[in-house]
């Protein structure tokens, strides 16, 4: 049939090497050459027609991929020589590339310095908080007021903050007494005030360091009158021994002095005992040697770490321990007074006890239980006043792999007797050398227990003091006020109520409340008065006219804080102490791979003249002033072989070497790095091998 004939035709074009026309109409009729013509037909019929083509032109079509292939295609073509060798070259090259890229990441984790944790890459701001602002009018500040002002710790570049002892405690010792290690003391607010002050202080990324003293109490805390009345384990809360009076003279067990020069011991007539102090009458220590005492102050840790405390400075440690055998502690010179006061004393047995550092490494393991959480990590210091004892200091830092605090706070700055370079350069050089390898230093120059800057040294000098505060290595803590450069207030001033208040009222004067601008009361409260009368000075130094002036305290500090943040060698460099005499103190900061240093030149004594580059002829002639205390200088070039200043100027100079001075064989054994570093000007990054 037609219909069958049709379907053999592409048989018989592929027969004779046609190519098949799929085009055709199968229901045609078609004729091939070995059948008989249908006579019947009036038609005629066409001949068979065939299209030749080439068999290279087919093997050519055939072998050459095009998109759509399908799968039996495509694997044809892949197990080609060269498409398998160029699919295996791009296979290694990507392995190889992950594993150099895999390597290199550990290479530059390996190889990179330790980051600058947050207690060591900003200055600490110390607050006194019933000074620093009132929000509620009675006179006093209070935790609001300083959640009103944190806007004022951001503009100074500062990211943490100090705040001492807020716990409620009476008035009669300034609260350095806690009457209740777990609440907030009325005059400062609520806990609910606590806890959105931390709030907000977390808002804005800083971090927050409280207080702790936990050598004693209040007289009025619940331990005490519990171990006064013997009950339970409270009995031996407290250092409990037999004494005597005698018409009315007490008769202590032996001649141990508190530190105000009176009798460490008080005859309580309850318990007809008498019970220690170190400090005041009303603070009696705790009895560290009871485990249920040491117990309750890892709780108390534990409760403000919980809260979300950031960190804690513990206060009076080194008198956390007494001796056992209550002998008399030996005078250091023989005198044949009656009275004997505390300086005349070696403490022995009242200070620094064996023991003691166990009780310090306890707090630290309990600190770092919170310490986990990354970026969490809780600070720890150790507010001790070791003046005559710098080694004694020194092992508040721990051990190599024993940690104790992060540091013992440095009062070199504030204990010094008298103001020159060379004084400046003892106070500095004693830390730095007597520091343990690879712990880090901090500095102040001001506290709540010493004169402000221009009372005790003079005002000329606060601008030059903060410059050295600020450029130093390690961190600074400034107490509030000294951006502004305020001022003791006159003792006179201070009310009869507060001087009655016992022996730390002379400690008064430096705690005038904080002067924000010039109305009344220096912004600091809108009531009539407040707890302590404002500096007399508030109208002209005050944060609300320094802040519109460029050249102020302020700006210069401000200045220096961003400098001190932004420029590598001020934050984590060398430091190498050039020159010192009566006069003058200068030292530069730089750090391996810069060549950018910085040189300070700070006047502590009368107008001076240097020659630079004669004590390091490797200087360059020429440097610019990046910062001076006198701010129209700033940009200047000065020649290093004639640095003139004048009293209580300072001047940060900025230049360019190849040959650092911590590499200069002169210079060894004056300089000092705590978190070596090194940076690299190809990859922009720093490393620590070098």
């Amino acid at each position: 049939t037609v219909e069958v004939e049709a379907r053999s035709l592409p048989m018989e074009l592929s027969e004779k090497r046609g190519v098949e026309n799929n085009g055709f109409v199968q229901n045609e009729a078609f004729f091939f050459e070995d059948k008989e013509p249908d006579t019947s037909s009036q038609e005629e019929v066409p001949e068979k027609c065939s299209v030749v083509v080439e068999p290279m032109a087919v093997e050519e079509t055939v072998l050459k991929p095009y998109a759509g292939m399908p799968k039996e295609v495509l694997l044809h073509f892949s197990s080609q020589a060269r498409y398998r060798v160029t699919r295996e070259i791009l296979f290694w090259l990507i392995i190889a590339g992950s594993v150099a890229l895999v390597c290199a990441t550990i290479a530059i984790i390996a190889l990179s310095p330790k980051c600058l944790d947050w207690w060591q890459a900003s200055p600490i701001y110390r607050i006194y908080p019933r000074s620093f602002k009132d929000s509620n009018m009675d006179g006093n500040g209070d935790l609001k007021g300083i959640e009103e002002k944190l806007d004022h710790i951001t503009y100074l570049n500062i990211k943490t903050i100090w705040i001492t002892s807020f716990f409620k405690s009476p008035l009669k010792d300034l609260r350095y007494g806690a009457e209740d290690f777990y609440d907030i003391d009325p005059i400062f607010g609520s806990m609910r005030d606590f806890e959105n002050l931390l709030a907000a202080i977390h808002d804005k990324g800083l971090k927050v360091i409280m207080d702790l003293i936990p050598n004693h109490t209040s007289d009025k805390h619940r331990w005490f009158q519990l171990s006064r009345n013997r009950t339970g384990k409270y009995t031996d809360y407290y250092i409990w021994q037999d004494c005597s009076q005698a018409a009315g003279v007490l008769i202590p067990p032996n001649n141990w002095l508190s530190v105000f020069g009176d009798s460490g011991w008080q005859f309580d007539d309850m318990r007809n005992q008498c019970y220690f102090h170190q400090f005041g009458k009303e603070q009696p220590d705790l009895n560290f040697r009871n485990p249920a005492v040491l117990q309750e102050i890892h709780d108390i840790i534990k409760f403000w770490l919980g809260k979300g405390v950031d960190g804690f400075s513990f206060g009076a440690v080194k008198f956390l321990l007494e001796a056992k055998h209550l002998r008399d502690e030996p005078l250091r010179k023989m005198t044949r007074s009656n009275t004997v006061a505390y300086s005349e004393l070696y403490h022995d047995y009242t200070t620094t006890q064996v023991g003691l550092h166990d009780i310090i490494r306890s707090f630290r393991h309990t600190m770092n239980e919170f310490s986990t959480e990354p970026g969490r990590y809780r600070f720890m210091g150790s507010d001790d006043d070791e003046k005559e004892d710098i080694e004694a200091t020194m092992m508040y830092y721990g051990k190599p792999f024993i940690q104790e605090a992060d540091f013992p706070f440095n009062y070199n700055l504030i204990n010094m007797k008298n103001l020159s370079g060379n004084s400046i350069f003892e106070a500095v050089n004693s830390w730095m050398k007597n520091m343990p390898a690879g712990k880090w230093p901090n500095w102040a120059v001001g506290s709540p227990n010493a004169d402000r800057i221009s009372t005790r040294i003079g005002k000329k000098y606060i601008n030059v003091m903060n410059m050295l505060l600020l450029t130093l290595p390690g961190t600074p803590v400034t107490y509030y006020g000294e951006e502004i450069g305020m001022e003791n207030i006159a003792s006179q001033n201070v009310s009869e109520e507060l001087v009655n208040a016992g022996p730390v009222v002379a400690t008064l004067p430096e705690k005038s409340p904080m002067q924000w601008d010039g109305k009344i009361n220096a912004g600091f409260t809108e009531a009539n008065s407040s707890w302590l009368p404002v500096n007399s000075n508030y109208q002209s130094v005050n944060v609300e006219i320094q802040s519109a002036w460029s050249n102020s305290t302020l700006g210069l500090y401000r200045a220096l804080t961003s400098l001190r943040n932004n420029e590598l060698p001020m934050n984590r460099g060398w430091m190498c102490h050039i020159w010192n005499d009566s006069n003058v103190f200068v030292y530069v900061r730089e750090l391996d791979g810069l060549d950018r240093v910085f040189m300070m030149v700070l006047n502590f004594g009368q107008e001076s003249t240097t020659d630079l580059k004669a004590i390091a002829p490797n200087l360059p002639s020429e440097a610019v002033i990046r910062l001076s205390t006198h701010f129209s200088n700033a940009g200047k070039v000065v020649n290093t072989k004639q640095i003139k200043t004048e009293m209580g100027e300072g001047l940060v100079l900025e230049y360019k070497t190849a040959k650092p001075v911590h590499t200069m064989e002169a210079f060894q054994g004056k300089c000092f790095v705590a978190e070596k570093a090194c940076y690299s000007k190809a990859l922009n990054l720093l490393y620590k091998n070098c």
